[in-house]
């Protein structure tokens, strides 16, 4: 049976790898819609990058949500240093055809989870988690109807990549995170631990161009405009791709490994605001309310990558 999947994003190169391979795991991935979030870029921005991306890998028919346009409680910082001033700086998309909902994405979020059987929907979060945030304090009533949450979210071994201490998705929005991971919703964390084991090298991104179709060459080109920031800040020989290990996991577990864990999140910090706490040896009695994925096999990962854009135009 196909997992129905609402996907918060905000698109960003990496964010557009991870819907593009969910568009190519179609016999696996319903997707019932797009909520845009702020983060990567403004709002304005992140609903027509979803709406691009959906013309590009030919699925219109899929409805994209305009969410919130700020964080819950603080201003919207974004990352248009790495993603560039459209946030899909790379390939040449056209603007797009099709148009977003006038129904809000934290309302279209409530709705489809409370007319949906329960446990039958799925949160794959790609971008700080504002809309499910609010959606939860709206509606408190569907987080035990709510399947699990799939999220690239956090940071611990690997520190952080806006702060110190911080990763960007939890940095934007600490307070939305936090009542994420207090609801009791079963959730996997796609930390920046094994994002950045997942690294685009000069081949991986060749094997992209070869796949001689538009979604293939487009993936390439995006990875290519952001990996610059990452390759002068790490001096890796290729730059983490984060988004889409959250569907390669929901695609094939296998790859990852991980243990369920406490995640507390840091909100007051003068240097540590938006640190993800994990409490990786159980040293304090706080609940285990996440399953914290610390490494993974990057030669599956891009095979599986690979795979799923094959699949597309």
């Amino acid at each position: 049976m196909k997992r129905k999947l609402i996907i918060l994003t905000d698109p960003g190169q990496d964010q557009a790898a991870a819907i593009l391979m969910i568009l190519g795991a179609a016999d696996a991935f319903e997707v019932l819609g797009l909520v845009a979030t702020a983060g990567n870029i403004d709002l304005r921005h992140t609903v027509a990058n979803c709406l691009k991306l959906l013309e590009l890998a030919g699925r219109p028919d899929i409805p994209v949500f305009a969410g919130c346009p700020r964080p819950m409680t603080r201003d919207l910082v974004t990352a248009v240093h790495v993603h560039g001033p459209t946030g899909l700086d790379g390939p040449d998309l056209t603007e797009p055809r099709i148009a977003a909902s006038t129904v809000h994405g934290v309302d279209f979020i409530v709705d489809t989870i409370r007319s949906s059987e329960p446990g039958s929907v799925t949160i794959c979060s790609l971008s700080p988690l504002t809309n499910l945030a609010m959606a939860l304090v709206k509606a408190p009533d569907i987080a035990p109807r709510i399947r699990e949450i799939v999220a690239m979210a956090g940071a611990y071994f690997e520190v952080g990549n806006i702060t110190p201490s911080a990763e960007f998705n939890v940095y934007v929005d600490p307070e939305a995170a936090e009542i994420v991971l207090g609801a009791g919703i079963p959730t996997t964390l796609l930390p920046l631990d094994v994002t950045h084991r997942m690294l685009s090298t000069r081949q991986r991104l060749d094997a992209m161009r070869g796949l001689a179709n538009r979604c293939g060459i487009a993936t390439a080109q995006m990875l290519e405009f952001s990996e610059s920031f990452d390759l002068r800040k790490y001096g890796w020989d290729g730059a983490p791709l984060h988004g889409p290990c959250v569907p390669a996991f929901m695609l094939d577990p296998g790859i990852f490994s991980g243990r369920e864990v406490n995640v507390s999140v840091e909100r007051a910090g003068t240097l540590t605001q938006g640190m993800t706490v994990v409490d990786w040896w159980g040293i304090t009695d706080r609940r285990k309310n996440a399953f914290w994925v610390r490494d993974g096999d990057p030669d599956r990962y891009y095979s599986l990558l690979l795979e799923c854009l094959g699949r597309l135009p």
